[in-house]
């Protein structure tokens, strides 16, 4: 764990392990990592795609050298909301497993609070949402590894310095009523801005890291982006460093805004020397304070700017931050501030940005040219999660789609449930990369899958759709199959389907509000989409459940899995706790199990039993009032939460303050 403080060295010191105690005390506990981003910021916890990293991925990123990884979490929506902020129980599941695959590599993990919007400032009173689920999250992750580390809130903005230092102070503080251990993270106002570092307070609290961005020159760093105000998407080619000969006209829309006058400046600001004069202010913040402090985002968007001025900028802010030993996390690993070349599938053997990793000192890989090959054996699709390479881009105006409903699965623990959409909405799997399923076709591959729906008349597609290739005359040709009364019995219970990919039809094109009728284009080299679609009408009352989803040789959905599934018992830490008067106790069960709950005291007598008999597989959570056996209160102490069956035994400990 890292920790500062002089209460840990012995009464009698010399003057050389002193100074060295407080130069240890100034750097962090990791040195260089990334930023995993669009995994956890999803608006409620269904809606993360869990199979979009999985450990793989981990260790990919670990083997370029990075020890820790920032994970920005949208985290205020993955609770219940207000009042208690409790943490869902799915988000919680997901978190957990990436927390342990860190654990098993020797990561650090930062979970950084980013329920953030650029173009909202931060609410005076987001420490009445900040309190709460920092606590819960404190209760959840207080026994874990002190590799995990709590980031208060991204880049707070809109907020005074003396606002937003007052509310993190409470934040702090309510979390160490939990959690001693773990290292929390604090950062400034404006933004996280280094000019805003000395207007922090000097907490008491010796257990943090301090933070801050850095994008500067912005108009080179951002040049391109949609979501700056005003946007600037119109700006393209400013070089990095000051290039007068290079130097682009300032685009008419933003001649009368602060960008115009950014450019006219830049001759001074867009230098080596600028860049390492603004870091240096980070560095001197880090000196005076004799404190830890990194750096959680550096960067430049990718899509406006020139490759080789880019990589330049990389290595002259990597140079300067190591030069200070300042640790890093750079925006972003994926995405348009990543590590991969432009235009590509961006997968790890084939598409490294190779000068960007040399700029940053990162490992190199070896990297392959990229070909797609057929494929040859069965393709799984959804198996409790969308598999590995393939991306959820539903389509969807109306209705409700959860790719996590436990709801009566025909096999493992989940399933997806689909209803209410409107004609043309459609459930997506987008192969990442294209698939060629020419040798599947020639030798009699089916779509298997296993289906059920609450009404006994519904129709919808089935549809491959390929790639739309740069020619003008192609387009994303459509093979589909009509689910309908003459496809199946429709009477509420799961059916399994098997259709030959050979009995799909060619249905033509939809691209660029023109339909195409088919013309014998589509192409089974070159798939990109797996659609389920309304096509004929909306859903309506209609509810359709989706399960075990592949594409294999025989009738039978054999997946093969590369990650955990959630078929474990789960007890989650009670929240609040400590509690006065009562407490809520939360548990998962894979399987219908015969169970007893129950509290012993801390001499290890039973005093309660909250619950004894068969219990349903899912999700499930109960309230203790701290009334013993004989209806009577039980008086302040520390007690044994237990949940017993003849599979498991879990215990958690709760306090209660009376």
């Amino acid at each position: 764990m890292y920790k500062c403080g002089l209460y840990k060295l012995p009464r009698i010191i010399t003057l050389i392990s002193l100074i060295s105690s407080i130069l240890f005390c100034q750097e962090t506990p990791f040195n260089r990592g990334v930023n995993l981003t669009n995994w956890f910021q999803a608006s409620n916890p269904k809606d993360i795609q869990f199979s979009k990293y999985t450990k793989k991925d981990l260790k990919n990123i670990h083997s370029l050298g990075c020890d820790v990884i920032r994970l920005p979490i949208n985290l205020h929506s993955m609770t219940s909301g207000e009042p208690d902020y409790n943490l869902d129980p799915l988000f919680l599941f997901f978190l957990d497993q990436v927390v342990n695959w860190a654990e098993e590599l020797g990561m650090h993990l930062i979970l950084d609070n980013h329920t953030f919007s650029p173009s909202t400032s931060t609410d005076p009173d987001i420490g009445d949402v900040l309190i709460p689920v920092w606590k819960n999250m404190a209760n959840h992750y207080k026994d874990y590894s002190t590799n995990i580390y709590y980031e208060i809130l991204n880049e707070p903005h809109g907020i005074s310095d003396a606002a937003w230092n007052a509310i993190q102070t409470n934040v702090i503080d309510s979390i160490r009523t939990i959690d001693t251990v773990h290292t929390i993270i604090v950062g400034p106002a404006s933004w996280n801005s280094y000019n805003n570092l000395d207007d922090m307070p000097i907490y008491k609290d010796d257990n943090l890291i301090y933070t801050f961005h850095f994008y500067d020159p912005f108009i080179f760093t951002h040049q391109g982006a949609t979501w700056t105000e005003p946007s600037m998407e119109s700006l393209a080619g400013v070089p990095f460093p000051y290039d007068s000969g290079r130097m682009p006209e300032c685009p008419q829309d933003l001649i009368d805004t602060w960008i115009y006058s950014n450019m006219n400046n830049y001759s001074s600001t867009g230098t080596v020397a600028h860049v390492n004069n603004l870091i240096s202010i980070a560095a001197e913040f880090k000196s005076s304070r004799n404190v830890p402090i990194y750096c959680g985002e550096f960067g430049v968007y990718r899509p406006n700017s020139f490759g080789e001025d880019r990589t330049y900028w990389y290595k002259t802010v990597r140079e300067a931050f190591e030069s200070h030993s300042i640790g890093w996390t750079i925006w972003d690993y994926q995405g348009g501030f990543g590590l991969f070349e432009t235009g590509t599938f961006e997968l790890f053997d084939y598409d490294l940005n190779i000068d960007l990793l040399e700029a940053l000192n990162f490992t190199i890989p070896p990297q392959d040219s990229f070909t797609i090959i057929p494929d040859s054996s069965a393709i799984p699709i959804y198996s409790d999660y969308t598999e590995d390479g393939i991306i959820q881009s539903n389509w969807m105006s109306n209705g409700l789609l959860d790719y996590y409903s436990v709801e009566n699965p025909a096999k493992g623990h989940f399933c997806i449930v689909w209803s209410g959409a409107d004609r043309y909405n459609s459930v997506r799997f987008d192969f990442l990369p294209d698939r060629d399923f020419t040798y599947l076709v020639d030798n009699n591959y089916n779509l298997v899958f296993w289906l059920r729906s609450n009404v006994d008349s519904i129709s919808f597609d089935l549809r491959m759709v390929d790639t739309k290739t740069d020619d003008p005359d192609d387009h994303p040709w459509r093979m589909r199959y009509i689910m309908d009364q003459a496809s199946i019995r429709w009477d509420s219970s799961w059916k399994k389907i098997s259709i030959p990919l050979s009995e799909f039809t060619e249905h033509g094109s939809w691209d660029n509000e023109v339909w195409y009728n088919p013309i014998g284009a589509f192409n089974w080299a070159k798939v990109d989409l797996f659609e389920i679609v309304a096509e004929h009408s909306d859903l309506n009352l209609s509810t359709l459940w989706f399960d075990q989803i592949a594409i294999t040789k025989d009738n039978e959905v054999s997946i093969t899995k590369n990650h955990t599934h959630y078929n474990q018992f789960i007890l989650y830490q009670n929240y609040p706790n400590p509690f006065n008067p009562s407490t809520t106790i939360v548990y998962y069960l894979p399987n219908y199990e015969e169970i007893e709950i129950s509290v012993y005291n801390i001499l290890g007598k039973k005093i309660a039993v909250l619950f004894k008999g068969i219990c349903s597989p899912g999700t499930h959570s109960m309230i203790w009032d701290g009334v013993n056996l004989n209806g009577k209160k039980v008086s302040s102490g520390i007690y044994i939460l237990t949940i017993e069956s003849n599979a498991f035994l879990k215990q958690r400990k709760m306090i209660l303050i009376r």
